[in-house]
């Protein structure tokens, strides 16, 4: 089959060849032309890399703003100013799109007790109204798209049913039919029958369909190979398929090649998307449970950050595989999603709005430190290998094992 990839590899010997300051910021309609002239998700993807957000949940716990443990959204209503702002910095470091900050919003994961013993109570369409407001708000006429999310409920590993689960999940589809978001995102799904019933769902919404898995090479928590829950998902009626969290961008781009092939293999003409960690995770390539085994995990990963060369890696890797649709989940940081905005220049015809800002690796030949004036290179960079700074470091952890229930 034709595999559904870009049609901008032919600017692709133009990034090799020229100073990539030749292009210009990436340019969207003005406010009277932006419902005419606006693109929609499947048709930027048909043309060219479509550049995702970044981490919401992770990065607002560190500012403050998210409690770690409930890893709820609640900020959308609480403290708006702090999504706003992030929202903002994911645009202008060359975000096409930003997601609702609805993480974790349906009603069964907005009630809870904290430590202290204090309940909290959200409602799904506060919080869904509330995000969907500030994404538009950031967005604007700018043309970046805004996307709503559905993730994954308690009341599915309660056991709870399919009616119960489809109930949580039509709250949320409700209050973005009626924001008209430009796409739905199923994400962070760890069961492919859950999935489904999300699909399910979003098919009536009359929205294109995107849904990512937070799956490894050893496929779902239930022990379902990754070429199955492709299958399942592309045919369940997804237009938009691939993976996120859990895993760094070499794990997760490996099970991306094995959903690639099973789509090619079947005939199935899907779009791809990623959004992996922002950290290294490769004890846990086969380990269901992600990055969250991990013993550094909530509170110490920044030994384990990807620096920015990791990530123009991996979004010419990406990219190589024939994966359009390229972002990041927890631990991807604004300068992340601008090294994937700028490794792909010449496939999108355009650099992100913080160029003003940035002029890339060749910028600290302007600098009075002879040390940097020679490091303002890509082969310098491309050849590092970074040191911790620390004496105690090790090389990988020790994973614990999976707790007896």
């Amino acid at each position: 089959m034709r595999y559904l990839g870009p049609v901008f590899r032919s600017t692709l010997a133009l990034a090799r060849s020229k100073n990539i300051a030749r292009f210009s910021m990436c340019s969207f309609s003005t406010s009277s032309q932006r419902e005419k002239q606006k693109k929609g998700i499947l048709e930027l993807l048909a043309e060219k890399p479509v550049i995702g957000d970044g981490s919401y949940v992770i990065t607002l716990e560190k500012r403050g703003y998210v409690l770690a443990g409930t890893w709820t959204p609640e900020a959308s209503v609480v403290y708006p100013e702090a999504v706003k702002q992030l929202h903002k910095d994911y645009i202008r470091a060359g975000s096409d799109i930003i997601q609702a900050f609805s993480f974790y919003g349906t009603d069964d994961k907005l009630s809870f007790t904290t430590g202290k013993g204090k309940k909290i109570t959200y409602t799904s369409e506060e919080v869904n109204e509330s995000a969907c407001n500030i994404a538009f708000e950031v967005a604007g006429d700018s043309g970046i798209l805004v996307c709503g999310g559905l993730s994954p409920t308690p009341a599915y590993t309660e056991g709870k049913g399919k009616e119960f689960v489809q109930g949580e999940f039509r709250k949320q589809i409700e209050v973005y039919k009626k924001k008209k978001v430009d796409f739905l995102l199923a994400e962070f799904f760890g069961h492919i029958v859950e999935m489904e019933w999300a699909i399910e769902v979003m098919k009536g919404a009359g929205m294109p369909i995107a849904t990512t898995m937070r799956i490894g090479i050893c496929g779902d928590l239930d022990g379902v190979s990754v070429e199955e829950c492709t299958l399942r998902m592309a045919k369940a009626g997804a237009d938009i398929i691939g993976t996120n969290c859990m895993y760094d961008p070499a794990i997760a781009l490996k099970t991306l090649k094995m959903m690639k092939d099973t789509l090619d293999k079947n005939d199935l003409k899907v779009f791809l998307m990623t959004q992996p960690v922002g950290y290294h995770t490769q004890e846990i390539e086969k380990d269901t449970r992600g990055y969250f085994a991990l013993p550094e995990f909530p509170f110490a990963m920044e030994t384990r950050l990807l620096n920015r060369m990791d990530v123009h890696k991996f979004a010419r890797d990406a990219y190589n595989l024939g994966v359009n649709y390229i972002g990041g989940c927890c631990g991807f940081e604004p300068y992340h999603i601008r090294a994937l905005a700028e490794e792909l220049v010449a496939e999108r015809g355009c650099r992100p709005p913080g160029q003003d800002m940035s002029s890339g690796f060749k910028g600290l030949k302007d600098s009075m430190f002879e040390e940097q004036r020679a490091r303002g290179n890509r082969e310098y960079w491309s050849d590092l290998k970074p040191g911790t700074g620390r004496n105690e470091s090790v090389l990988l952890s020790t994973i614990d094992p999976v707790p007896k229930k």
